[in-house]
C-alpha cells in the first residue's frame, strides 16, 4: 500500500481545499492495465454479466479474460475492441482513469491575478481568478470591479462566449446595439464577437464575474 494526497471541500462555510491522507493503491498516468483491469470489470458486473458469460460474448477465453481483469496481461487493440463491442461502449471507457493528473487552480480571495488594460486607470479592476494552460485553457474567470464613475468606458470584443454574472451594484451592459441593466443576481450570456462593454454605471460600486469560453482552435 502507498499513500496518495487527494482534496476535499469540507461543509463549514470555508470553501478552501483541505488535504487528507488516504491510504490505498495510487493509480500512476501509465498503469494503463490496472485502468483497464477496473473499467472492464466494473462495466461487466453493471451489465449483469458473469466472467464466463463476457468471455462468451466477447470471443474470449475465460482465463484471459481473468488476467485482464486483474490487470495480468496486456490487451492487444483487436481484444480492447472486442471488450467495448460486447459492453457497448466506446474503447476510449476502458482507459478511463489511466490518467488521474488532473490540473486544477486555486485561488484565495483577493489573490487573483490583477489584469491591466483599458480601463484600469479610471478605476476599473479586472481580477483573473485562474487559467489552466494548454489544450485545457478554454475558460478565463475574471472578477471585474468598478469604482469610478467615469464617463470612459472600455469596449471589448473576442472569440468564443461570455457569461456576465452581476454580484454588486447596477450597471447598464451594452452588446452591439442592445443594452441590458444588470442588478445583483442577474446574468448575460453573449457572443464575444459583438463589441460589448458597460454603458453606464449606475449604481456604485459594481462588482461581475465575467467567465470567458474560447473555442478549442484559440490562441492565448
Amino acid at each position: 500500500m502507498t499513500a496518495r494526497l487527494v482534496q476535499e471541500v469540507r461543509d463549514t462555510g470555508d470553501p478552501a481545499p483541505v488535504q487528507r491522507e488516504v491510504t490505498g493503491t495510487a493509480p500512476t498516468g501509465n498503469d494503463l492495465e490496472e485502468a483497464i483491469a477496473r473499467q472492464v470489470r466494473a462495466l461487466r458486473k453493471a451489465a449483469g454479466l458473469s466472467v464466463g458469460d463476457m468471455a462468451d460474448k466477447v470471443g474470449i477465453s475465460k482465463a484471459m479474460l481473468s488476467k485482464i481483469e486483474n490487470a495480468q496481461t496486456s490487451c492487444s487493440l483487436s481484444t480492447l475492441a472486442r471488450l467495448a463491442a460486447g459492453l457497448d461502449v466506446p474503447v476510449t471507457s476502458l482507459f478511463r482513469g489511466a490518467d488521474t493528473e488532473r490540473e486544477a487552480v486555486y485561488v484565495e480571495s483577493g489573490h487573483g491575478a490583477v489584469i491591466v488594460g483599458r480601463g484600469t486607470r479610471v478605476g476599473h479592476h479586472y481580477e483573473l481568478l485562474g487559467a489552466l494552460r494548454g489544450q485545457h485553457k478554454r475558460l478565463e474567470p475574471v472578477l471585474v470591479t468598478l469604482t469610478n464613475a467615469s464617463e470612459i468606458f472600455p469596449r471589448f470584443q473576442h472569440a468564443g462566449t461570455e457569461l456576465l454574472y452581476m454580484l454588486e451594484g447596477v450597471m447598464v451592459y451594452g452588446h452591439g446595439d442592445a443594452e441590458y441593466t444588470l442588478r445583483p443576481g442577474d446574468s448575460l450570456l453573449l457572443d464575444g464577437e459583438g463589441i460589448h462593454g458597460p454603458n453606464d454605471l449606475v449604481r456604485l460600486p459594481i462588482k461581475f464575474l465575467a467567465v470567458t469560453a474560447y473555442p478549442d482552435n484559440h490562441e492565448s
